[in-house]
């Protein structure tokens, strides 16, 4: 499985520590349940208006007989509403991370420094992140949004538009998922966003591995609020695998990638390879939350 194993790892040991930090955890839950309002609201109403969206959108169909016109028009409500709500679940993380900015921040924080008490900062103002911030978020929207109209039209393809394009789907929603929540811990290295998704393009079974299982576990009600401050901790994890740096909390496993780091001529167990130095043995003054 590799790095989509890996992945996976990550999103589990990111929620194994935020549920071991109780105060953390409840505090990322706020901006996750204000969101989780808006959304639910704009959900709730394109379900109800997508009957008359579509009718308004293909008037060439109204002369179509019985069962044509119903199954036909069934069919795209279906696929307007499924495109709805990836959107939904991409921009829904962009905006919980925009509302919660100081809460995730501070998650990302901790979980650097429970792995080796290395906390880098950005050194920009705090108004400053938060537009570079919500611009990245729009560019990644602009993206999401284009592939949305493309999986919208590969829809209309017999059989393929029903079957291997929803797939799809969810593969792109996790790189974009993946991607605005390792953002929370790059920023603050001063990566950029062309060279966060360079990162993420470069190991992209890693970013599935992490993001797909978050995507089809926020298309539950609800789900998405409580997974959002362990995603924001395993992406954290996940960002420093990117750039080489250690990435096991204290009293936590890393994921073995069987890759070699530098630091120490030791040799992770069941590789032979070297292993990163910060995961012999993590600094006694890492701060702990209580």
């Amino acid at each position: 499985m590799g790095d989509l194993g890996v992945g996976f790892r990550y999103l589990m040991s990111g929620q194994r520590w935020a549920l071991s930090h109780g105060k953390t955890f409840g505090l990322g839950l706020l901006p996750g349940l204000i969101t989780l309002v808006v959304y639910a609201a704009a959900l709730v109403a394109l379900a109800f208006g997508a009957d008359d969206l579509i009718a308004w959108a293909t008037p060439f169909a109204d002369g179509w007989g019985s069962p044509w016109l119903g199954l036909f028009r069934g069919f795209l409500t279906a696929v307007l509403f499924a495109l709805g709500l990836m959107l939904a679940v991409i921009t829904f993380t962009s905006v919980t991370l925009l509302v919660g900015s100081p809460f995730y921040d501070a998650v990302s924080e901790r979980v650097d420094a429970s792995v080796d008490g290395n906390v880098p900062t950005s050194g920009r103002s705090f108004w400053y992140d938060l537009w570079v911030s919500t611009r990245d978020s729009l560019r990644i929207l602009v993206r999401a949004a284009i592939w949305g109209v493309l999986l919208f039209a590969l829809g209309f393809v017999p059989v393929v538009g029903q079957t291997a394009i929803p797939v799809v789907g969810f593969f792109v929603t996790g790189f974009f998922l993946t991607e605005e929540l390792a953002s929370v811990a790059l920023a603050r290295r001063d990566v950029d966003l062309r060279e966060r998704l360079a990162l993420l393009r470069s190991r992209r079974t890693l970013a599935w591995g992490f993001g797909v299982p978050l995507a089809l576990a926020y298309v539950i009600p609800l789900v998405a609020v409580f997974l959002m401050p362990g995603a924001v901790a395993g992406a954290t994890l996940l960002s420093r695998d990117l750039l080489g740096e250690p990435t096991a909390p204290t009293g936590d496993a890393a994921p073995d990638t069987g890759q070699a780091a530098p630091g120490t001529g030791q040799a992770a167990p069941g590789t032979g390879q070297a292993a990163p130095a910060g995961l012999a043995k993590p600094p006694a003054d890492a701060p702990a939350e209580r």
